[in-house]
């Protein structure tokens, strides 16, 4: 019998990185909120001992690269399972776009094996094992908004935002978040109001967290790939309340209060890339 887990992408109000750890690893402040932009996963066990990955992406690799592999394997050998799945995932984020989209797979794959095998674990038990496949699956297991502190790994679950819709566009590069931590220079960083960030959430004021939204990796994506900086720019001339990129790129996003003026903006960033979607927050 298969099983079914939704994969919602996440987007960054705020991403700020504090300092680099003796691991090599930086210390980050996030505020994250899933939105309404989901790839599929089917799980189906299998007798044999082993993890089969089927998708449709020539983007995506389908072996032990893949974070939902990975998911499956670590969750396997911590608990001892000699039993396989067959993971299908079904794409809709963006690939390396700075949405989350290889995070939030491997936590969907990891709800969903909770379930299939019956182990009764509990969400925080699964974001420790998240937080050992990459820095944003902590966060995916519990969806919704929240705070990630340390490398992503401690997760405080925040309100909502208020409601608005987003308007995402993704020019034609994909960003290494690796390049991109790379090139920080602590010392030089630009750090954006985190406090003001929770305020307006709990505020429920939209012109605020519009005001407040930032993100510490945007000028070093934008430097490196100026596709970004006109998009950006772009979106706010077309009339986005609140823009900013997403993660470690290149996706932009502009937060928008009502429909109507979302649909026009959205129809207007057809024109400057071919990935436009306009979604709703679901954090």
């Amino acid at each position: 019998m298969a099983l079914y887990e939704k994969a919602p992408a996440k987007i960054n109000l705020s991403l700020d990185v504090l300092n680099k750890r003796d691991d090599g690893l930086h210390n980050v402040e996030m505020i994250m909120t899933t939105i309404d932009l989901s790839d599929r996963i089917e799980l189906t066990g299998l007798e044999q001992d082993k993890i089969k990955i089927s998708l449709e992406s020539r983007y995506v690799p389908s072996d032990e690269r893949n974070l939902a592999y990975k998911a499956a394997e670590t969750f396997k050998d911590k608990y001892g399972i000699k039993k396989g799945v067959h993971i299908k995932i079904e794409k809709s984020i963006p690939v390396s776009a700075g949405l989350g989209g290889g995070s939030a797979d491997a936590a969907a794959v990891l709800r969903g094996l909770n379930r299939l095998w019956k182990m009764d674990l509990s969400m925080e038990e699964l974001a420790a094992i998240g937080a050992t496949i990459g820095s944003d699956v902590s966060f995916c297991i519990y969806g919704k908004t929240a705070i990630a502190r340390g490398y992503g790994e401690k997760i405080e679950t925040l309100t909502s935002p208020p409601p608005c819709w987003i308007i995402l566009a993704k020019p034609d590069i994909g960003v290494s978040s690796r390049t991109i931590f790379e090139q920080i220079n602590i010392e030089r960083l630009y750090h954006p109001n985190t406090e003001k960030v929770i305020e307006s959430l709990y505020e429920k004021d939209f012109y605020k967290l519009c005001r407040n939204i930032g993100n510490s990796l945007e000028p070093i994506t934008s430097e490196i790939h100026p596709e970004v900086k006109h998009i950006k720019q772009a979106m706010k001339n077309i009339g986005a309340s609140g823009v900013m990129m997403s993660g470690s790129g290149p996706t932009v996003y502009g937060l928008v209060e009502h429909e109507n003026k979302a649909k026009r903006i959205y129809n207007g960033m057809r024109g400057f890339c071919d990935e436009v979607y306009l979604v709703r927050l679901i954090g």
